[in-house]
């Protein structure tokens, strides 16, 4: 299945939380999205990776995905190294993107900037030819660079290169969050209480979404950054 854009998360629900309302808004498109989860979060201290592929599962019927898959590395300990390259450029052949979005570079978990730079290292990998990978059913991979690579704003304030008016879709995305269901804001849950599990957090979440979007005019928004600079055929476009 090719997809017009592909998404990479070192957990499950990074992804719903930092950019799940522009998921919405290209699936509401007609846009085939997907997400690859590079770990199952067993680190976590709440819930289990076994509740949370549930809770992902649930999150992609919400969000309308078109493929999510789990490429089950070592919550807290995966590489970036040859073996996790490969593994990461080999769901970039099958897909064939466009658009590449990933973790954010710099972050308050170390995983999500060892994640992004994973991500973008075997972005360019998945382009040479001469690495020789091989789909599930033993079938050779052409070799396949997407046109464009993208990074999503978690935790720590990163400016953004630019930001999608997601107000149509906030509900949507609160939706795909509270699929998660264990790992966040619950005054009934019994399980340990964690940075992520507390009411001061949920409210930070909307005030993200607030202040990216007052940054464009809008009262929702979402930020990602660009490596490089955006082309644009007119300034008249940005109007």
């Amino acid at each position: 299945m090719k997809l017009d854009v592909l998404i990479f998360a070192a957990h499950p629900d990074d992804a719903e939380l930092a950019c799940s309302g522009t998921i919405a808004k290209l699936v509401s498109e007609g846009k085939k999205v997907g997400i690859v989860d590079l770990t199952r979060g067993e680190l976590g201290s709440r819930g289990s990776a076994a509740l949370r592929d549930q809770e992902a599962a649930a999150s992609s019927k919400i969000l309308g995905l078109s493929a999510r898959e789990n490429l089950r590395f070592r919550d807290g300990f995966f590489k970036n190294d040859e073996e996790h390259q490969i593994a990461v450029l080999k769901k970039i052949r099958k897909f064939r993107p466009d658009i590449v979005i990933g973790n954010a570079p710099f972050d308050r978990h170390p995983d999500h900037g060892r994640a992004s730079s994973l991500i973008r290292e075997s972005f360019f990998l998945s382009g040479l030819r001469r690495i020789e990978t091989f789909d599930e059913g033993g079938k050779a991979q052409e070799a396949y660079r997407p046109k464009r690579i993208f990074y999503y704003i978690q935790d720590h304030h990163l400016e953004p290169s630019f930001v999608v008016d997601i107000t149509p879709f906030y509900d949507a995305k609160l939706a795909s969050i509270k699929a998660f269901a264990s790992q966040f804001f619950d005054p009934n849950s019994k399980e340990p209480k964690t940075y992520i599990s507390s009411k001061d957090f949920w409210d930070f979440l909307e005030a993200r979404a607030r202040h990216m979007g007052h940054l464009v005019g809008a009262t929702f928004g979402e930020g990602f950054i660009s490596d490089t600079p955006l082309k644009i055929a007119s300034p008249l476009d940005l109007i």
